[in-house]
């Protein structure tokens, strides 16, 4: 028979969960709550106006990116794959490493690169000896399809990833029976292995196009109207919270809508093996020009995503050394660590307190909300800001009010005026990588080491500490690198919800990059991809 106390602490555990729950989902019910309250009237002006613009930048720059980044990735995957040729054991794992290079860093670098006072310009006018630009063409550096560029350069990883292991789990048997029927490469690519990957390809470009609606730097660089770049024009340029929050919400649908392609594509991605033994394909030795022109193919990428922002961004920083010594800087620094170590310990022990409580609790309803606080990490930025800052603003006023009325003490924003709004957003935004992995974690741990520990006497909180956790510390300290890496790079929300003069290093790359003073943004730019190498580092080992 259940104790009394035994109940208590079941409850104890319930009740935290669905707090964990409610505090993730609340800047998504909030973002609604403001959209259904705000003026009807906004949509038909915003209508007559910006919206069409905005919708018509948004589906060009996710339909183009998602092509071309399921061309690249798709492309580079098979080869990798299928093939042996020069430096593709090198290329195998070089190709994740644009993953480490935020795109809105990769559009500042090829920029300072291509534009009229670039190197690569100048050079030419040196060489043939044009004195102005109506001498000859060259292709605009902030455009549209400069934009669809770098994005693609720096996306293209998420498909490659899922494509590869898919190409890589296929068996040989199936690439046997098409060779002795006379299947080409072309042919045994576009008839077996394409539609057999097809599942994992869809669920990257999906993860592309999430992440592409997200943007706010690259396409506010380069001029491109966008939902992202509308939701911050309405706001801080039109004075208009409830219109920023109704263009959230239509920004939240579409990611929500992606979410479940995504889903349904991972559904879907089932793969029988009909004999005892898998096989992988076997791969097959190129040579000659070949061999050569699928080592460019897979280069190219790994040269445009990485190497060229990393050598133009590492010219400018040594170039001006004094800039590392930089009192902006260092503050920039300590304000990423702290706000970004911070989150990532919050996020993570939240979601083991959520994925324990939902394996001790009997209630439906823990189990039920799990699933559901994933959505942040579909939620971009700037829409989480706009749910974030708003509610947490009138909080804050509401409190200072209440404070000075009864103590009469001017505390001033407490919650907003300091750093808490932003770590709660980073905390919404990646708690879906925390939960992840401690639902992975704690999934591989047998129900019965739990039990066992119970019944020699051990609460559930000794259980946790003692049991669990020293199985799950290294996927928990995978995912702390992974929720603090993304805190670094994350702008958007970072943008809305920082404290007047309080820099991250991504702001600061932000604003040293629009006042076109490259050499200062460097630094800043270069730790911030250090700090995404680790990330990809890690992913490159948990893939082997």
């Amino acid at each position: 028979m259940t104790t009394p106390q035994h109940n208590r602490r079941f409850d104890l555990w319930s009740f935290g969960a669905m707090v964990i729950a409610a505090i993730v989902l609340l800047p998504i019910c909030a973002v609604l709550i403001l959209a259904l309250g705000a003026e009807t009237d906004f949509w038909a002006h915003l209508w007559n106006s910006t919206l069409p613009r905005y919708l018509r930048g948004s589906f060009v720059l996710m339909t183009s990116v998602g092509v071309g980044t399921a061309l690249v990735g798709t492309g580079t995957a098979w080869l990798i794959s299928r093939y042996d040729f020069a430096l593709r054991r090198w290329l195998e794992w070089l190709l994740l490493l644009p993953l480490a290079i935020p795109a809105y860093i990769g559009a500042y670098a090829l920029v300072d690169f291509y534009e009229y006072a670039g190197p690569v310009q100048t050079g030419l006018r040196q060489i043939f000896g044009w004195q102005t630009s109506r001498d000859y063409w060259f292709f605009e550096p902030r455009s549209m399809g400069a934009a669809i560029v770098v994005m693609t350069a720096a996306l293209y990883p998420y498909v490659y990833l899922l494509a590869r292991n898919a190409f890589r789990d296929q068996s040989s048997d199936m690439d046997q029976v098409a060779r002795s029927l006379g299947r080409g490469a072309w042919s045994r690519f576009w008839r077996i292995g394409l539609p057999l990957a097809r599942p994992a390809i869809v669920a990257g470009v999906a993860i592309v196009m999430m992440e592409t609606v997200n943007d706010f730097g690259t396409v506010d660089y380069f001029a491109v109207q966008t939902l992202t770049t509308g939701i911050f024009s309405v706001w801080l340029e039109a004075n208009n919270a409830g219109g920023a929050a109704q263009l959230s919400s239509l920004v939240l649908g579409l990611a929500v809508l992606l979410v479940l392609t995504e889903k349904a594509s991972r559904r879907k991605a089932r793969f029988f093996e009909l004999s005892r033994q898998h096989r992988p394909a076997a791969r097959h030795a190129l040579t000659g020009m070949a061999a050569f022109g699928a080592m460019v193919i897979c280069l190219l990428p790994v040269l445009i995503g990485f190497v060229q922002p990393v050598a133009v961004l590492a010219s400018h920083a040594f170039a001006a050394a004094d800039q590392w010594r930089d009192a902006g800087l260092i503050r920039a620094l300590w304000h990423t660590i702290s706000v970004g170590g911070i989150a990532a310990v919050l996020s993570v022990t939240a979601g083991v307190f959520l994925v324990y409580a939902v394996r001790l609790s009997g209630s439906a309803w823990p189990r039920l909300f799990m699933p559901i606080t994933t959505i942040g990490y579909a939620a971009p930025g700037a829409v989480l800001g706009v749910g974030v800052l708003l509610p947490m603003a009138a909080l804050d006023h509401w409190l200072a009010d209440r404070i000075e009325a009864v103590f009469g003490i001017d505390t001033g924003l407490v919650l907003t005026g300091t750093a808490a709004a932003l770590i709660l957003a980073y905390c919404v935004r990646f708690f879906a990588i925390a939960q992840g992995a401690a639902d992975a974690a704690m999934g591989r741990i047998s129900p019965s080491l739990g039990m066992a520990a119970r019944s020699l006497g051990r609460r559930p909180r000794g259980v946790l500490a003692q049991v669990y956790y020293p199985l799950m510390r290294a996927s928990l300290g995978s995912a702390l690198l992974l929720v603090f890496v993304d805190c670094v790079k994350e702008l958007p929300a970072t943008l809305l919800l920082r404290p007047f003069n309080y820099d991250t290093l991504a702001t600061r790359v932000y604003e040293q990059a629009s006042l076109e003073n490259i050499g200062q943004a460097a630094p800043a730019a270069l730790i911030v991809i250090a700090v995404g190498l680790c990330a990809v580092g890690l992913l490159a080992r948990a893939s082997r």
